[in-house]
């Protein structure tokens, strides 16, 4: 399956889990909302989304990309990042810190949308450093919360 054809299944996922309220009730009351709560491991998150997405946005920054499907799929992958920064703000921590936790994650959510919006334009110098800016992003969150996980954009590269 192509990039595209990846991202368009994500896509379609993300629509199709929204559903509307059946008709069945009395049109004074309003439907009631589903409540937002969190079901993935933070721990999941930051593997299965953001690192992988990460990672990825590195092969294919690491030289200018060639043709329009890789960069959008570069904007996809970005995109995946920032949804990420609004899946964090579901599930703050439950002792102090949640204020600091919900500045880094719109931190992330808004540095990875300025990646995004490079990638859309393709713009492979402006792209590179905001992949610098989302690391920087990362980094102030896992310093916050004592993680140990440092991400460092292009790391081979600097061998």
């Amino acid at each position: 399956m192509s990039r595209a054809g990846i991202l368009l299944v994500l896509a379609a996922a993300l629509l199709v889990t929204s559903h509307a309220a059946p008709q069945t009730q009395p049109r004074s009351k309003a439907p009631a909302r589903p409540k937002l709560e969190p079901v993935a491991e933070t721990r999941l998150l930051m593997e299965g989304l953001n690192q992988a997405n990460f990672r990825g946005l590195e092969r294919l920054l690491k030289e200018k990309p060639a043709d329009a499907e890789s960069w959008t799929f570069a904007r996809g992958q970005a995109l995946l990042i920032a949804e990420t920064g609004n899946l964090l703000m579901l599930r703050p921590p439950r002792n102090r810190g949640q204020d600091a936790w919900m500045e880094r994650a719109a931190d992330l959510r808004d540095a990875a949308t300025a990646l995004a919006r490079a990638t859309g334009k393709r713009d492979f110098q402006r792209s590179r450093v905001a992949l610098d800016q989302l690391a920087k992003s990362c980094n102030r969150c896992h310093h916050s919360f004592r993680v140990r996980t440092r991400v460092t954009p292009f790391a081979d590269d600097k061998d």
